[in-house]
């Protein structure tokens, strides 16, 4: 991640600085320096909304949004994401924002094709329920019928959502529900399996171009962002090397 690159090319300025103030070495003061620069200029780019907004909206708008179609939907997929457990509050409460996110456009699409049946996915990571009971309730207490949801409580990532759904999922017609910056990779997962999705992106990052100096500034909200489009982009290059 970037911000983890920052910490690495300053810690190594530091070493070589140090070094330099040994030996006095041109060598080790010009790689502190270039070290240094480096590390701001990563830090920089990563959070400046002009830059950053640019490379998450080439991967973000690869794919429309959903719209009703012409043809009758059998399923509904959203993919897994993240949630934490929290009996005192409701389970729409309990999902992150990912997941809040995916499974709102899921009840939307619901809404255009009510003969369609949602599947939610995804295991619990390190909490003590899997994501997809979680979501499923959250879409029952949303007013989704019980009988209307199928959940995949085992998958840990999206490879194995696709292979885990493959033979259910088979000349079927269905939607897929996840982050823009998720439906590239995530569609070629489904796509290599035999199956024909058809995009259905979320929670899009980059609503809009900032419009004043202040929005332009560098934030911690652009570094996240960043840090969204990097973990795509390692991603998708896993999924062509193991293609």
């Amino acid at each position: 991640m970037p911000l983890s690159i920052v910490f690495i090319l300053l810690f190594l300025a530091i070493v070589f600085s140090l070094l330099h103030s040994k030996n006095k070495s041109s060598y080790t003061h010009r790689v502190s320096q270039t070290c240094l620069l480096l590390s701001f200029t990563v830090l920089l780019l990563s959070s400046t909304p002009f830059f950053a907004n640019q490379l998450v909206k080439s991967i973000e708008k690869q794919d429309d949004v959903f719209y009703q179609q012409n043809i009758p939907l059998d399923y509904i997929v959203i993919l897994g994401c993240g949630h934490t457990t929290n009996e005192a509050l409701p389970e729409i409460s309990q999902l992150q924002l990912c997941s809040f996110q995916r499974l709102i456009e899921a009840i939307r699409i619901y809404q255009l094709h009510p003969e369609a049946t949602l599947i939610t996915s995804g295991d619990g990571g390190s909490d003590i329920e899997a994501n997809a009971i979680k979501v499923k309730r959250a879409a029952i207490s949303l007013g989704i019928p019980e009988d209307k949801i199928i959940a995949k409580p085992t998958p840990k990532d999206t490879q194995e959502e696709a292979a885990i759904m493959s033979s259910l999922l088979l000349n079927k017609q269905f939607a897929l529900v996840t982050n823009a910056s998720h439906i590239p990779r995530a569609t070629q997962y489904f796509i290599a399996q035999g199956l024909k999705p058809i995009p259905a992106p979320t929670g899009f990052s980059v609503n809009d171009e900032p419009t004043n100096f202040i929005s332009n500034l560098p934030s911690a909200s652009t570094l996240k962002q960043t840090n969204k489009l990097w973990h795509e982009v390692l991603g998708q290059l896993v999924q062509w090397i193991n293609e």
